[in-house]
């Protein structure tokens, strides 16, 4: 007897496959939603498979972790961009748990938007066939849909873009995280306060995956809101991130272990500005949007 599962991928082949009809109309066909004509690749890439097609974790058995990349920025060219006092604390426990974790660590401190796009390129040309997955950090100002580099604004997917499948094939197939530290705008998030109750009850074939798969992009704040930093210890969400990283990084999967990293941010941290009411005792929410196909565990090397 079939179970849910065989029920599921049955379906997905069958309509892979074949046409079903689904009005008197006409068939099956898959169409978009969009208006207008589709923009994109349309020629056939190939790039090596990392692992099987209905494997539930993503290899991380390869000679070498991957490159980890650090873009920190305390000093801006930019006169309305405040120093960033704190962020060579996160710069330097970022990189501590980082290396832990097996990965070879790059960082550069201060760079320009043209020095930034630069090494960006330089990864994405590196061969990643000896490598488990990627990682780029960064730490900066930041508004809504842009990072500030040194001298200028930027949009953070130019980051991510020279990384997708048919860009960076010895990448293809393998995890791409990205940490963003930054704000995405001016808007503060009060919180709310809990009252507590007072009763309380293998298979080997090749495939074929999209080119945007296997990223993790994750967030310091959500869209259009503040993003905090403590100008001794560092940012709230860098705190918690190598926290977890150093604490549970080998023993959770990474969707587990960042659901501990926007536990702690919203639950252990809140604003302390006494003499400013409106900034007083704020509070912060980090965001993940995720494209990981398969569990990622940083098994130790």
């Amino acid at each position: 007897m079939n179970t849910e599962l065989d029920k599921c991928n049955s379906i997905i082949m069958d309509n892979h496959n074949n046409k079903t009809e689904v009005d008197a109309k006409g068939s099956g066909d898959d169409v978009g939603d969009a208006l207008g004509k589709p923009k994109g690749h349309f020629h056939h890439n190939v790039a090596c498979m990392p692992v099987d097609r209905n494997s539930a974790y993503y290899n991380m058995n390869h000679p070498n972790r991957g490159i980890a990349v650090i873009f920190n920025h305390e000093v801006f060219d930019i006169n309305s961009l405040k120093q960033r006092n704190g962020t060579n604390v996160d710069r330097e426990n970022l990189q501590y748990a980082l290396t832990d974790l097996g990965f070879d660590v790059r960082v550069f401190d201060n760079l320009t938007t043209k020095q930034i796009r630069d090494e960006v390129e330089k990864v994405a040309s590196t061969d990643h066939t000896q490598y488990d997955c990627l990682l780029i950090a960064v730490l900066s100002h930041g508004e809504m849909g842009i990072i500030y580099s040194k001298d200028t604004p930027y949009k953070p997917e130019s980051l991510w873009k020279p990384f997708t499948a048919d860009r960076c094939p010895t990448l293809a197939g393998k995890p791409k995280l990205f940490f963003l530290q930054a704000c995405q705008g001016d808007k503060l998030d009060g919180g709310i306060t809990l009252a507590k109750r007072t009763q309380v009850d293998g298979d080997s074939a090749g495939y074929k995956i999209p080119i945007h798969a296997d990223f993790l992009i994750a967030y310091s704040t959500i869209p259009g809101f503040y993003s905090w930093r403590n100008t001794t210890n560092g940012s709230w969400f860098i705190q918690a991130l190598c926290c977890e990283l150093q604490s549970k990084g080998t023993s959770v999967d990474l969707l587990t272990l960042l659901t501990f990293v926007i536990q702690r941010v919203a639950l252990d941290f809140e604003s302390n500005t006494p003499g400013n009411y409106t900034m007083h005792q704020q509070k912060q929410i980090p965001c993940v949007t995720t494209m990981l196909t398969r569990l990622l565990c940083f098994t130790r090397k």
